[in-house]
């Protein structure tokens, strides 16, 4: 039995079809129980927690070989990322209580830089769940090929891409959510000892450029890339509504200057198989 944290997501979701296709047992953790009732029909048990409530969280992992934790992700913290605190200080207690057999955790690259951002969250959750004394596994993706969701209205409508990822021509660390649920599927059956982290991205790096030139290919007609200017992008996130955009400016600023990167580098991580026009020609199709 797996127990699968953020399950109703793209990547909890893909981890669990792939586990249920193995036939092995999943046991689905939502927050809504009415999530939960398309898993149940899949064959899943269900178990309601917040991912804050160490004891609902301890109940979902009991008798489990394995258990997978999708960390809520908050693009708008407070100072300090008391959030996250919150959330990992619950995962913990109940992963001690609970005791599974083994543990995957959904990290991010360059969770071990020191620099303050946004991923200081997922920095921060390695760090405790280290000292666990049962096997962890940290899974650390790349970009999210995903993210280009937001792009598609303005590809298709005006031609233009805006990007925060500068220089265009730099090449990112970018992978399909698709991907890092079949990884994660493949890590929380095996078996090991300790802590370990696995790193994982596309066949190879993705530039702006190649991203505008692949909506080009789909959508049938040119796309251009254009960098947002640094100095508009605290502005412009508050615009949006952003509080604290602050940390969000520092991871953009980690891409760019190349600090938020693999800790093993591109030659020493793992290699999805989904390639950036499938992701895109997805997106493309359901925004039609």
């Amino acid at each position: 039995m797996y127990a699968i944290t953020g399950i109703t997501g793209k990547v909890g979701g893909a981890l669990a079809r792939t586990l249920l296709a193995a036939g092995q047992a999943v046991r689905a953790v939502v927050r809504d129980a009415a999530k939960g009732r398309s898993w149940a029909e899949k064959g899943c048990e269900v178990a309601s927690a917040e991912m804050e409530d160490a004891a609902a969280l301890t109940a979902a992992f009991k008798n489990t070989d394995g258990v997978f934790i999708l960390p809520p992700s908050e693009f708008d913290p407070e100072p300090g990322f008391p959030e996250a605190r919150a959330v990992i200080s619950a995962v913990k207690t109940a992963l001690v209580a609970a005791r599974p057999k083994k543990v995957v955790c959904l990290s991010t690259v360059g969770a071990q830089a020191t620099q303050p951002n946004l991923l200081t969250q997922r920095t921060l959750i390695e760090q405790a769940l280290r000292e666990l004394t049962i096997p962890v596994t940290f899974l650390r993706p790349g970009w999210f090929m995903e993210n280009f969701l937001w792009d598609v209205a303005s590809a298709r409508d005006s031609g233009v891409i805006a990007t925060f990822l500068q220089p265009i021509d730099k090449p990112f660390p970018m992978i399909a959510t698709a991907d890092v649920g079949r990884v994660a599927a493949e890590l929380i059956q095996e078996n090991w000892q300790g802590c370990r982290t696995v790193e994982l991205e596309a066949d190879h790096r993705i530039t702006p450029i190649e991203v505008a030139v692949t909506f080009a290919k789909i959508l049938g007609h040119p796309v251009r890339v254009e960098p947002v200017p640094r100095e508009t992008w605290s502005s412009m996130f508050q615009s949006q509504g952003m509080k604290n955009p602050t940390p969000r400016i520092q991871m953009l600023d980690g891409f760019n200057e190349g600090w938020i990167e693999f800790e093993h580098g591109e030659s020493g991580s793992k290699k999805g198989t989904v390639t950036l026009e499938t992701v895109l020609r997805g997106l493309v199709e359901a925004a039609a």
